[in-house]
């Protein structure tokens, strides 16, 4: 069987490199796909093919209604090959199958539908009143910003992607797309299906490149009037600062630590599968988990053995299998990563009561996995529960006080997502009005509604993404002031000219 190569799209046309990457699956090693690499001159040629293209017009000239319908098509097609991407999605980084059917494809189409139903009805100029005096009325256009960057990771692509690329198209304005080198070929897949839509050459722009080059160039590149990033807090501030000299407008999805609070009375029955699912889903491998649980220590040793027996059930191995709970991480640097956090955690005086280890066994040799871990006995101030650690570990810390657990969900740098368990809805929504975070989850976690804005407080980034909001963020507010009176002696200049003797 072939291995197949994707290029990389610009301009309308598919374009191939010299270099290359070498797609493997992170559970067996197995070449899965070659793509085209790019640097600097690729993204200088997107660049300018989407300048060009929103200088032209069409795509922004295109009624709204008719963006939002090619947008909806490119939806229902997703929809079409759920399956069929699911499985890309699963042998390109490694979540399981389960997760990348309902979660990275399922929530992906219903997003792209949500947004196309709200481009439709998005009210891209509006009038206003008469203002003061002068007889002018006011009309509020909001205007594309032209030439998006979008750059998006490998643990959750097609859903982020979504998150940037349909309210920017929605919008009318065009965009370059640099998904991770690690897991690119579902965002090629996606322009495909845009291609096939009828998208005019050079609205949706595909370059898959090296962060510190290509990332790095696109972010600073002084024809792009927007960044959308989600990523590492650390590159979201160099974007941030490179963003300085042409002022762009950015949006940064960055870094969590999330809080997951059970009170007292929390129903365990519930609460152990939420905790773990908070904190585990997608290999661990997402910034919005659950991944530091604040328990009350009357309920300690209760809670971290229901954790520890539950832990043992779950199975690591082939994310392709639907009996499979975790699957492998996304390359061995990041296996050994996670490794390392849980070693320094034992150092610093934490114990690990389940995991910790690689799995051993030859279904494991050639893959990057880790075993569900717990880690007891954590505090605040160890780097386990300051640092993410991005991968399927959960860092237990007790409390003794309903005011103290808050005070160590808010003593973080993060504020993206945090979780409160409990019977009593009037306490569990007061504690949850108390959390610094810009997604509280209550009784559940990574109820991701595309309804909803995802986003966060602090250094877990700027601005929201999905949401009623959502075409906001890819928009510029023009006020236009219409004057029609016919005399001199109404015009606003009157009140500080006079008017001619």
């Amino acid at each position: 069987m072939s291995v197949p190569h994707y290029p990389l799209h610009i301009n309308g046309e598919w374009v191939d490199t010299d270099d290359k990457y070498e797609i493997r699956s992170p559970a067996t090693g197995e070449l899965v796909a070659t793509v085209a690499k790019g640097g600097v001159a690729e993204v200088d040629a997107a660049v300018a093919a989407a300048k060009a293209a929103h200088a032209e017009g069409t795509w922004r000239n295109t009624p709204p209604a008719e963006r939002a319908a090619l947008i909806n098509d490119v939806a229902l097609r997703l929809g079409g090959r759920l399956e069929e991407l699911a499985a890309l999605q699963t042998r390109e980084n490694g979540v399981t199958i389960r997760v990348t059917g309902a979660l990275h494809i399922g929530l992906s189409v219903a997003q792209m539908q949500y947004l196309a139903a709200q481009a439709a009805e998005y009210e891209f100029e509006k009038s206003g009143p008469a203002i003061g005096p002068v007889p002018a009325e006011g009309i509020l256009r909001r205007e594309p910003l032209g030439v998006v960057a979008a750059i998006v990771p490998w643990n959750i692509p097609l859903l982020v992607i979504v998150w940037k690329v349909a309210p920017a198209l929605a919008a009318g304005n065009t965009v370059v797309l640099k998904p991770d080198e690690h897991a690119p070929l579902i965002a090629l897949e996606l322009m495909k299906e845009f291609e096939a839509a009828g998208l005019p050459k050079g609205v949706l722009n595909v370059v898959v490149g090296d962060g510190e080059d290509a990332g790095a160039h696109l972010s600073a590149h002084p024809d792009v009037r927007k960044v959308a990033f989600t990523g590492s807090t650390a590159v979201g501030k160099s974007i941030l600062a490179a963003s300085a000299d042409t002022v762009k407008q950015v949006t940064l999805e960055l870094g969590g630590k999330g809080p997951n609070i059970l009170l007292e009375d929390a129903d365990l029955d519930v609460a152990i599968d939420g905790a773990i699912y908070a904190c585990m889903a997608n290999n661990g491998q997402a910034c919005e988990a659950g991944t530091r649980l604040l328990v009350p220590s009357s309920r300690r040793d209760e809670i971290v053995d229901r954790l520890v027996a539950r832990v043992g059930t779950m199975t690591v191995g082939d994310p392709m299998s639907l009996a499979t709970d975790i699957g492998p991480l996304i390359t061995a640097e990041q296996r050994d990563r996670v490794l390392e956090h849980i070693a320094i955690a034992e150092a610093q005086g934490a114990k690990v009561a389940a995991g910790g280890a690689a799995p051993e066994g030859a279904e494991f040799a050639n893959g990057n996995f880790v075993q569900p871990t717990v880690v007891v006995d954590v505090t605040n101030d160890m780097r386990i529960a300051r640092e993410e650690v991005f991968g399927p570990v959960l860092a237990v810390l007790t409390y003794d006080t309903v005011e103290e657990a808050v005070a160590i969900a808010n003593d973080t740098e993060y504020g993206l997502s945090a979780g409160v368990w409990g019977t009593d809805e009037e306490k569990v929504l007061d504690v949850a009005r108390q959390l610094e975070a810009g997604m509280v989850f209550v009784n559940d976690w990574h109820v991701l509604h595309p309804a909803y804005p995802f986003g966060g407080y602090k250094q877990s980034g700027l601005g929201r993404e999905g949401g009623p909001d959502a075409l906001d963020e890819y928009t510029e507010q023009k006020y236009i002031s219409v004057d029609r009176s016919g005399g001199v002696e109404n015009k606003a200049y009157a009140l500080v000219l006079g008017t001619p003797a």
